[in-house]
């Protein structure tokens, strides 16, 4: 019970600090805002980047041509079987020699004459195409590792891939990936930095206040403890602005573009992702807040032992 007391009396206090020292709360208030502004528009470029790579990247595939030999329906199901249980492979898809063939002559077929030569003098034996799987992976990067696997296998006479290039635009697409978590990770440090600052100020302002805290024999946690619930305030109201600002804005960009971006990119879908977003630039916000505290109030006690 004693515990309990005292946990609403921290409550009670950091709602009181910030009250009584409302101009500093506002300014770290202020900080956070802004900072959680940047955070919450480059999370949503960053993950739609994210998420328009990652379809590009799940769209690349292997070509595994089946040797010419291989025609039993049982054979080929158990290669595609084999192929599926690989690690790294999301999924296989079979194409005979026939869909082959009509395939090609609708990615590459560019007049009538052309379309009619290939449809009359390829067709039943005449046919040149291979029976094909075709694989995706579950990430880019597996590609390479599977293409090795898939190559050594009976019944495959070749696995074509593209060539270099598609591993360069593999790289260029993790890459994009991660500088956008590192942007964000450093403008969630941004924030921590201000608000340290600004919360520094506001101890030292009170230093009297922890003076005597300190010799009325009251200990480091019990003093600390105010000071971390204000700065956990100060986090979720400087979240409420940005929440509003980014799941709205997002939510009006979704409906007015119908979730395709200058006809090309496919935004993701508005449920749940502003429903995360909101939730993480809370967590952010909380997050903030108490570190930047904790640090300040730390560093302030350490000096003044």
């Amino acid at each position: 019970m004693k515990y309990i007391r005292r946990f609403f009396r921290h409550i009670r206090e950091g709602f009181v600090g910030v009250k009584r020292h409302f101009g500093m709360a506002f300014s770290a208030s202020s900080a956070v805002t802004i900072t959680l502004l940047l955070v919450g528009v480059f999370a949503v470029f960053a993950i739609n980047m994210a998420y328009l790579t990652k379809e590009i990247e799940q769209s690349i595939s292997l070509v595994a041509l089946i040797d010419y030999e291989v025609t039993d329906s049982g054979k080929i199901t158990s290669m595609k079987n084999d192929i599926e249980a690989l690690e790294g492979v999301d999924h296989v898809i079979f194409r005979d020699k026939e869909e082959e063939l009509d395939f090609y002559i609708q990615e590459y077929g560019k007049n009538e004459s052309t379309l009619a030569e290939f449809s009359e003098n390829y067709r039943g034996e005449d046919n040149p195409f291979h029976d094909t799987f075709i694989i995706y992976a579950v990430d880019g990067s597996d590609m390479e590792n599977i293409k090795n696997t898939v190559a050594q296998m009976s019944g495959i006479s070749s696995v074509q891939d593209g060539g270099s290039n598609t591993y360069v635009l593999i790289n260029i697409l993790h890459t994009t990936r991660y500088a956008g978590g590192i942007i964000i990770l450093a403008l969630i440090g941004l924030a921590v930095y201000l608000i340290y600052n600004t919360i520094k100020i506001t101890i030292a302002t009170r230093k009297d206040e922890i003076w005597i805290m300190r010799n009325v024999g009251a200990k480091n946690g019990y003093i600390r403890a105010p000071f971390l619930v204000e700065g956990i305030i100060i986090g979720i109201f400087g979240s409420i602005l940005p929440i509003i600002i980014i799941v709205y804005g997002y939510y009006r960009l979704y409906e007015m573009t119908g979730g395709v971006l200058a006809g090309v990119i496919q935004l993701v879908p508005t449920m749940p992702f502003i429903v995360y977003i909101g939730l993480m630039l809370l967590a952010i916000g909380i997050f903030v807040g108490f570190i930047g505290s904790y640090i300040s109030v730390c560093k302030f006690l350490r000096l003044t032992r």
